[in-house]
């Protein structure tokens, strides 16, 4: 890996770290394009920014909770659930063509900030 590569790396991180103490996203909307810009494939991009997002979300959820903010039995539901997804989608993801698992997410990102802006209005 390069220094620039590096250095971009530790920037995306503690931009991630701040957007996800901010707004309480787990990192990906914004490691998968980045990652893809860096080079890595949308595959790898997804699975690294899957590793990537297990330390924000420990550090997240330890400030969270110290702040009252946490619901511990929903976060487990959600947790224990979501395994069975992550299964499903990896899978999934694993079969799909990468140019149509790019438009995929474009998509998912286009359509999370038209929710966002339509909240917003109201």
């Amino acid at each position: 890996m390069s220094v620039s590569t590096i250095l971009f790396a530790l920037m995306l991180g503690v931009a991630a770290g701040v957007l996800a103490g901010l707004f309480g996203v787990g990192g990906g909307i914004l490691f998968v394009p980045a990652l893809v810009a860096l080079g890595l494939g949308q595959l790898e991009a997804q699975g690294t920014s899957l590793l990537a997002i297990l330390p924000t979300v420990l550090a997240g959820t330890w400030n969270q909770r110290r702040y009252g903010n946490l619901r511990p039995r929903t976060a487990v539901v959600l947790g224990v659930t979501s395994i069975a997804g992550v299964e499903i989608g990896a899978r999934l993801a694993a079969e799909l063509p990468e140019a149509t698992l790019r438009r995929l997410f474009a998509w998912l990102l286009f359509l999370v900030a038209a929710h966002l802006v339509w909240r917003t209005r109201r």
